[in-house]
Formats: structure tokens, sequence, C-alpha cells
């Protein structure tokens, strides 16, 4: 396993800026994820650490040796992409052994690694087929086969789950975790898809136009978020803002809804609420109107008006709620976040 060390990292390309002035650390075993919505420029950032974009300026180490002008044969990395990129007429084997064959590994170190690493990924019985007698799946963890066999100091996966279906993509997920597990390596991941980063990171790395939001492990970045972006990005329903004012006693007011934060400094502020921390409670001091329900299946995700503010909960509970219900509920005032009106940075 390597680190790899980011410095001053910039890329700009016809006269846009993509990353400015980027630091980060990636520590020997993590798996980072790097988080973010298109255009954030996560996939930019992880095909410069394997050498496929030129920087701008800035350096880039890979275990403790700088690789900023490295060839990517030279680097010591391993990489899954979005797209399968199998070759059609090579069998699994083939296509796994190929990059090895053609790096001048000795045949029997080839078969000790394809053979090693087709039992992780569960494709010993699939190790004759050709791509078109495989499901999604199976190609996909042929791809991740192909780069494993490296046996590389760093492996870099670009969205290679984005092209399967839902139950899919969870069965792999659980799959790369546990490949984690297994063999400790470092791994950055690059997805859009939140729920792929809570589950599989050590560390998230949050991005925005080209710059780094917020670094953290899944729960700090979630119960933590460190601006108004973070905040809304995670979560799904997303956080519950409300624009409001907190007085010298500590009370947030927001016309008709209220709270008692007593550790808050006055002023300005922007409240924000996850759905699991608003609850519905008959002695709850908050009165709404529900306006929508939306069924879950072990959960139903209730939309309350209160006052003009819109705010999502969530309930566990068997009740039955619907339309135009009146309710009261509570907000869980140890749970909130408050942000600068602003700035968006938490306060």
């Amino acid at each position: 396993m390597s680190n790899v060390t980011l410095r001053n990292l910039c890329i700009t390309r016809g006269g846009t800026s993509i990353l400015r002035d980027l630091d980060l650390q990636i520590e020997p075993g993590e798996f980072l994820v790097l988080l973010g919505p298109s255009g954030c420029g996560k996939s930019t950032l992880l095909h410069s650490i394997a050498g496929l974009i030129d920087l701008s300026s800035g350096t880039i180490e890979i275990g403790g040796r700088d690789m900023s002008d490295a060839d990517p044969s030279e680097r010591g990395i391993g990489m899954v992409f979005q797209s399968y990129a199998l070759y059609p007429t090579m069998s699994v084997e083939k296509n796994m052994s190929f990059g090895l064959k053609i790096a001048g590994t000795p045949k029997a170190e080839v078969q000790r690694r394809v053979r090693r690493t087709a039992q992780m990924l569960q494709l010993d019985a699939l190790l004759e087929r050709k791509p078109s007698q495989l499901s999604g799946g199976q190609r996909q963890r042929v791809a991740i086969g192909r780069a494993l066999v490296r046996e590389a100091g760093v492996y870099l996966f670009d969205e290679p789950l984005s092209n399967l279906d839902a139950k899919l993509r969870a069965e792999l997920r659980r799959e790369l975790k546990m490949l984690h597990h297994t063999l400790g390596s470092t791994m950055v991941y690059v997805t859009h898809d939140q729920a792929e980063a809570m589950t599989l990171a050590t560390r998230i790395v949050v991005m925005q136009a080209g710059r780094i939001q917020q670094i953290g492990t899944p729960a700090e970045v979630y119960d933590r978020p460190a601006n108004r972006f973070v905040a809304g990005f995670l979560g799904s329903p997303s956080m519950n803002f409300i624009d409001g004012s907190i007085d010298a006693s500590g009370r947030f007011t927001a016309g008709v809804l209220d709270l008692h934060l007593p550790q808050a400094a006055p002023g300005g502020m922007t409240l924000a609420a996850r759905p699991e921390h608003i609850h519905i409670d008959e002695n709850g001091p908050l009165n709404g109107t529900v306006t929508l329900v939306e069924p879950m299946g072990n959960h139903q995700v209730v939309w309350i008006d209160c006052g003009g503010h819109s705010l999502s909960a969530i309930e566990h509970g068997a009740r039955v709620l619907a339309g135009g219900q009146a309710v009261r509920f509570a907000i869980d005032a140890g749970r909130v976040s408050l942000f600068d009106q602003g700035s968006g940075e938490r306060v």
C-alpha cells in the first residue's frame, strides 16, 4: 500500500480552472471517496493521480516519490473505469492477464495473480467465458480484477458501479468493502452517489467547483457539515433549511417556528435539521399541516407545512398520516446545525 500526497494542485483547460490550489493527503490503506456533483472536478482529480491528465502546477507524490511528470505505467496504480472496457474476443482469464503479459511478468506469476484475484471476486468458474457471456455485474468484476492483478500500491475507481442497476450496485458495494478489508490496499473512489460514499469510505472528500469543501469520516461530514453546501448535498431527503434569527436568550425564530438554542450566539442564522431529527409528537411544541406522505417501506417521509416552511420528517411508526392532517412535532435542538446566512459556513 502507498500514500498519495497532492500539493497546490492546479489544472486548467481552455482557460477554465478545473482544480485550484488543491491539497490532499491520502493515507496508506485507507478507502478515500471523492464525492460531489457532476462537473465538480472529482474525476479530473482522480485522472491526474493516474497520470492521464497533465498538471498546470503542483505536485503529486505516490509512495513518497514525486510522480508529477511520470507516465501512468510508472506510478504503481491500478485503475477501474466507469465502462468495463474489456476485450470482447478474449476470455475472462486473458482479459485479466493481458496487462501483466505485456509487462513481461513471468508466466507462473501471472497465473498465481489471476487465480488469486478470480477467487476473491468469485470469478473462478467464469475464467474461460467471453465478456458477451457475462452479466453486467460479472463484467465489472472482471474490470476490477484486471486492476487488482497488478498488485499495485494504489487503486483508483472512477464511478465503477454507475452503469449497474440498483441491486447490483448494492451487491458490488459490499464486495468492494470486503475486498478492501481483505487487501488493506489504498483505494481512491469517485462517485456522485452519497450512499456509495457513506458505506464505502473511511474518509470522504466533498468537492464543489474544483475545491474541497470538507474532509472527514462519513459520520463527521453527515453530522457536522462544514457549510451549507455539504449539508444539502448529503442526506436523502436533504436537510431542512430555515432562515431566521437568534436573540440574546438563545431563541431561534422564523415566523411561527421557534426553537430554544441556549449555546447559540445571537444574529441572523440558517438553521438546518435532518428529517430524522424532526419528530411527529402529539405533545410537541410546534404545529403544522401534513402536505405529503411518501411511503418508503420501513418508514415514511412526511412533509409538513409550518407557517410557510416546508419541512420533511421521517416517521418510523405505524401511524397513518394523510395530506391536510394537523400534527404537532418537535425538532431535536441538540442535533441541529447553524450556518451563517452570508457565507454559508458552519457557526
